[in-house]
């Protein structure tokens, strides 16, 4: 299977990456050149453009920063999609967005999947990020192989869309513990206590979380390099904003949040990093929230294992019903 990846940035290059890596028949394509020349250097085809990509591969990918980006993108491809065509969008999107152009790939013969990924960069790097997919079953076991290269824990979440809706939520949970972290770092700090020993409290306590164990860190170090940008947060949480609106769910703390990263973006500009953020408590408090020991950027240091699709706790029995 000839595989199309457009999208060459910091989650887009790692996760192309891991299909080079593991010997996939790769084609990229990017508006930054020198990203397309470095995997040509490693063995990929570069593309002419999205139409061509779609044109000769079986699968193309895109992993592209906004909505409006993946629709300039599948304007170009569209006329290209026919039977056997499979489209993965792997950008971080709008359900109602991903199902208007998977509706016109899908009108065309072809399939289209919706399929984000969770768990930092440095998992996609080395091809144990988790992977969630919205689509027909039977495309989802066409794209299970390839999918398994990529990431370690694939999950099945249903239509499309689906998955769009779960990866916002993610995030969301993501950035609110980012900001309880940086609450709570701040606090211990004005409180008095060694910031080597309250990041090892809150990680065997019944406080630690994903984020802690590795934000918590580069916020230590002073790097604030988690590979996420202020620009990326608000995009993503004002995205479950706009989900709450639609069900009608009178949301309480998502509009504080949006508050708060609309003004560390006024503060800091859009492109600092999202754990930036942590610097206007030390501004208004005087506090320099650092501690020796802690890693600039963030390393998966788990083995590169196969993945596998992981079944829903009680799948077994909605099945039997």
């Amino acid at each position: 299977m000839k595989v199309g990846f457009i999208g060459l940035g910091n989650v887009g290059g790692k996760l192309s990456g891991s299909l080079l890596r593991n010997g996939v028949d790769l084609t990229v394509h990017d508006l930054n050149s020198d990203l397309v020349a470095g995997f040509v250097s490693r063995g990929a085809q570069a593309a002419q453009g999205p139409a061509q990509m779609m044109r000769d591969c079986d699968v193309v990918i895109t992993c592209l920063p906004s909505p409006a980006a993946s629709a300039a993108v599948m304007q170009e491809m569209l006329p290209e999609v026919k039977d056997g065509k499979i489209w993965l969008e792997m950008s971080t999107t709008d359900e109602a967005e991903v199902k208007r152009l998977g509706a016109q790939v899908i009108e065309r013969g072809g399939a289209a999947v919706d399929c984000p990924v969770s768990g930092g960069c440095h998992r996609a790097d080395t091809g144990n990020i988790s992977i969630f997919a919205g689509c027909d079953r039977a495309t989802f076991e066409r794209i299970l192989p390839f999918l398994t290269i990529m990431g370690r824990r694939i999950l099945h979440t249903g239509p499309l869309g689906s998955a769009s809706v779960l990866k916002v939520m993610t995030n969301y949970l993501a950035t609110a513990n980012l900001l309880t972290c940086c609450e709570a770092l701040v606090t211990m700090k004005a409180a008095g206590m060694d910031m080597n020993t309250t990041y090892e409290a809150i990680k065997i306590s019944s406080g630690t979380s994903f984020v802690h164990e590795t934000e918590s860190q580069v916020i230590l170090n002073g790097s604030r390099d988690i590979n996420f940008t202020m620009d990326l947060v608000k995009k993503d949480i004002g995205l479950f904003q706009t989900i709450a609106d639609r069900a009608g769910v009178p949301l309480e703390i998502s509009p504080l949040m949006i508050e708060i990263f609309n003004d560390g973006i006024r503060r800091y500009g859009e492109r600092a990093q999202s754990d930036d953020i942590i610097r206007r408590l030390e501004e208004a408090t005087g506090l320099s929230i650092l501690a020796p020991g802690f890693p600039a950027e963030m390393v998966d240091d788990e083995p590169e294992e196969p993945g596998y699709e992981v079944v829903p706790q009680g799948a077994e029995l909605r099945a039997a019903e």
